[in-house]
């Protein structure tokens, strides 16, 4: 009985910090956004000498993505990565709590057509893990009803909560992993666009091994198979933070012509190699945070630390 009553007591108060951090967090957005942009970048510089296991995880891509850099120039971008990507979070409470009116003041757009011409059609929005992401789908809620995926949270509370912003403009269709793709497809066909984000290691059962910066990456193979099965045309879209006080700058890139090809194995490798040209564009942006080499084939040693 008093276990079960020191573990009721830890989640109340748990449950407590949160909606405490949440408060200050809905406070923020309140602020001028080049303070809010402040915020976020001194966020980053304490938290990069705190967060050593992250830290290192960061160093680690950097090594196996860019073998010819060198440490200190390594050490320099994991740094501004932290800075970029604790505003992301800050900035967040913009996309959470502020007007339509002034995310979209915020938010410059470029390739607008590409967006224009798949809109209300069967599509397939292809946005890698920059850290402006959300920034992106947000401006994309704002203009259509789209449909996306999300992974519940340890907290029942926070999922609750992320599902609420997210689909707070427009009629948004959020699935959970576990409901799988069957209400997703349904969705596309429709002709809402599908938010995917294509680069993170949920290991090869539903993928394969594709090259990333030259390195055996677990890539789920979905973008082509979701396409065929659609008839979705692929549209990549990349956000960027821009310093200071400007905003951010969406770009949606042309339809890929050709895709799928009938080969999912090339079709994937050609998501992976437009990551790793925008990588090289606005290398402090991209997610370096996230085991991405985590899953390994077979017999080869692990690359991260336990």
């Amino acid at each position: 009985m008093n276990f079960l009553r020191t573990q009721t007591n830890y989640l109340e108060g748990t449950i407590l910090l949160i909606r405490i951090g949440v408060f200050i967090f809905w406070l923020i957005h309140f602020l001028p956004f080049r303070v809010i942009v402040a915020i976020g970048n001194g966020l980053g510089t304490l938290l990069y000498p705190l967060a050593g296991e992250r830290r290192k995880v960061g160093m680690i891509n950097l090594a196996l993505c860019f073998p010819d850099m060198s440490d200190a120039v390594r050490r320099k971008l994991v740094r501004e990565h932290f800075k970029v990507f604790c505003r992301s979070l800050i900035e967040r409470s913009i996309l959470w709590w502020s007007s339509a009116d002034r995310i979209l003041g915020l938010i410059r757009v470029e390739g607008v057509e590409h967006f224009e011409a798949i809109k209300d059609k069967p599509s397939i929005l292809l946005m890698p893990h920059f850290v402006g992401m959300d920034i992106g789908g947000q401006w994309v809620a704002l203009h259509t009803d789209g449909v996306s995926m999300y992974a519940n949270q340890k907290n029942r509370y926070l999922t609750e909560l992320l599902l609420k912003k997210r689909g707070r403009f427009r009629h948004q269709h959020l699935y959970s992993r576990q409901q799988g793709l069957r209400p997703i497809l349904k969705c596309i066909r429709a002709g809402r666009p599908f938010f995917y984000l294509p680069d993170q290691d949920q290991g090869v059962k539903d993928g394969a091994f594709i090259p990333f910066f030259g390195v055996p990456a677990a890539t789920m193979t979905s973008v082509p198979r979701i396409a065929q099965m659609t008839g979705a045309r692929v549209v990549p879209c990349v956000t960027r933070l821009l310093p200071g006080g400007e905003g951010y700058v969406l770009t949606f890139y042309p339809a890929w012509e050709n895709y799928p090809s009938g080969d999912d194995i090339a079709d994937t490798r050609r998501v992976n190699e437009f990551i790793e040209q925008r990588v090289q564009e606005i290398p402090e942006q991209y997610f370096w945070l996230h085991k991405r080499f985590k899953t390994r084939p077979e017999g080869a040693p692990p690359l991260y630390p336990k």
